[in-house]
């Protein structure tokens, strides 16, 4: 027999995750749209920004590039290339100058071969497959039989399930580090440098952690969704 977790029961568990989810879309969203108010005293875009940190850099070889859209701002490093928004370009608000600093961030992280920057890159084709597969393997192993312990394949597929998505889990925990660090580098640089004056800086520091906070939350909803599943399938089974 299959001893298991509530299936409805188990929504519970997820309701701090999707409220601190909630919560995190919304700061990050009002923090972002009250200081797009505020232009930077030096009249930086956010491009110009971006270019002069890459340069100062030696990162002269990093394109940077005007992607359509709202907060769809990245770092890619196969073609190292920094992509900045419309709402980041172009514009000279204290907001902009902070995520455009932010994604330089990752380019120098990338550039030093930062240690966690390597690993999640390291990771990411595989945690793409396993990700994809651990749910419906999971699925797969319920219609079998696993769940109700009829089953020792079914069973085995709903462990192998839990297993695939802890390392969505893991590839979420090595993100941390890597996005604290790029704000981290990206405020030391805007100080530093002079980009922005000391009570410019108090804004950026709103604006990135409010940034910081989507990130934990999905850290935490992942955590939680795992411990779900194994309440729910990982229990003992008894022939």
């Amino acid at each position: 027999m299959f001893y298991g977790f509530s299936w409805y029961a188990s929504y519970i568990i997820l309701l701090p995750a999707i409220i601190f989810t909630l919560y995190a879309s919304s700061k990050v969203k009002s923090t972002f749209k009250k200081y797009s108010k505020f232009a930077n005293r030096n009249g930086y875009t956010g491009a110009q920004v971006a270019r002069r940190i890459l340069d100062d850099h030696g990162m002269s070889h990093v394109r940077i590039e005007h992607v359509p859209g709202e907060m769809t701002d990245h770092y890619d490093p196969q073609t190292k290339v920094v992509r900045l928004s419309d709402t980041v370009h172009s514009q000279t608000s204290l907001a902009a100058i902070s995520v455009a600093a932010h994604e330089c961030g990752h380019a120098i992280q990338h550039e030093e071969e930062y240690l966690f920057l390597s690993v999640r890159h390291a990771i990411v084709p595989a945690v793409n497959i396993v990700n994809k597969m651990s749910m419906p393997m999971i699925m797969i192993g319920v219609i079998l039989g696993g769940f109700g312990g009829n089953s020792s394949i079914g069973y085995l597929m709903i462990q192998l399930g839990i297993l695939f998505f802890s390392g969505a889990v893991f590839f979420q925990f090595v993100t941390l580090p890597v996005e604290f660090n790029a704000s981290k580098r990206a405020l030391h640089i805007l100080d530093v440098e002079r980009m922005l004056s000391v009570e410019e800086m108090i804004p950026a520091k709103k604006v990135l952690n409010a940034a910081a906070l989507t990130y934990v939350a999905a850290a935490a909803t992942s955590v939680l969704s795992l411990i779900r599943l194994i309440l729910i399938f990982g229990g003992r089974r008894d022939d």
